[in-house]
């Protein structure tokens, strides 16, 4: 699934593409695509007709399309395989295309929903004051958020009594670190992805976040992380910070700072990869 970099990436490319054009139709080519918006393809497409998008948002790795002026947004849930592309209107239709939204303008192009997997899809929610969608007001903010505070994330991880990569995805906590940058962000700490979060000093802590930041800024100069065809930007190019992972997916591969080969080991229907020497599982006590 698309972590936070990869999420912005595709919101950047949205903002330059759709933001602020007038949706002329929606066609819902299958009804898997909408299934979150409980009123069906029919209500979603017409609640779309003649809105103005405002400004592409994000928080984590949730992006969602503001209606101007209607206290309403469309979320976008792009799942394991859905891409936001924006085409020319003659471009041939993608295999797997679910939704089409075309414009009231000239620009010529239109926005798609192409999802393979059908794990994703598009539906529209009521927004707070602050703009978020109802649906997901409990999702934290995420560490490139000005708004992130670093001390109340510290007080939480102290008092959350689990483990430091379990602490990292839970999006009540902290959103928009996934399977991949956790590993990253922990190899770059010299921390054991068991390691006890009620351990943390706040100089621990704002190290953790530091590298945090560091691996996402990273993967966003590249355009993300694309281990495959799926996931692509709105113009289909694919990231390529894969080429820089320190950590995840480099099991018996040296590790870039010890020459330590690289381990996996299962984590929550996942891997965690690690280097056992730099990153040195916790005490266990008696």
């Amino acid at each position: 699934m698309p972590e936070l970099p990869e999420v912005e990436v595709v919101r950047r490319g949205l903002e330059r593409w759709v933001a602020h054009r007038t949706v002329a139709d929606a066609e819902v080519l299958h009804p898997r695509a909408v299934r979150r918006h409980i009123a069906g393809p029919d209500d979603f497409a017409h609640r779309l007709e003649g809105h103005r998008i405002g400004t592409p948002s994000r928080r984590g790795k949730y992006l969602w399309l503001p209606l101007e002026d209607t206290g309403q947004a469309v979320l976008a849930h792009l799942g394991m395989s859905g891409q936001l592309l924006v085409q020319p209107h003659e471009a041939p239709a993608e295999k797997h295309l679910r939704i089409r939204v075309r414009f009231t303008d000239a620009l010529g192009t239109e926005l798609r929903f192409v999802d393979q997997r059908t794990f994703g899809g598009l539906s529209l929610h009521g927004t707070s004051p602050d703009g978020l969608p109802d649906v997901i007001a409990h999702i934290a903010r995420d560490p490139l958020d000005p708004l992130f505070d670093d001390e109340a994330f510290h007080l939480a991880l102290r008092r959350k009594r689990t483990t430091v990569k379990r602490a990292l995805l839970d999006q009540s906590l902290i959103s928009g670190v996934g399977n991949i940058y956790a590993d990253e962000a922990l190899w770059r700490s010299r921390l054991h992805y068991e390691r006890p979060t009620a351990t943390f000093t706040r100089p621990r802590t704002a190290e953790l976040l530091g590298h945090v930041r560091d691996v996402m800024n990273a993967a966003l100069a590249v355009g993300g992380t694309s281990f495959d065809s799926l996931y692509v930007n709105v113009n289909g190019e694919s990231g390529y910070f894969d080429r820089s992972l320190d950590a995840y997916g480099r099991e018996g591969l040296p590790c870039r700072r010890c020459a330590t080969p690289m381990r996996r080991r299962p984590w929550m229907n996942r891997s965690s990869y690690f280097c056992p020497k730099c990153q040195r599982p916790p005490r266990t006590t008696p």
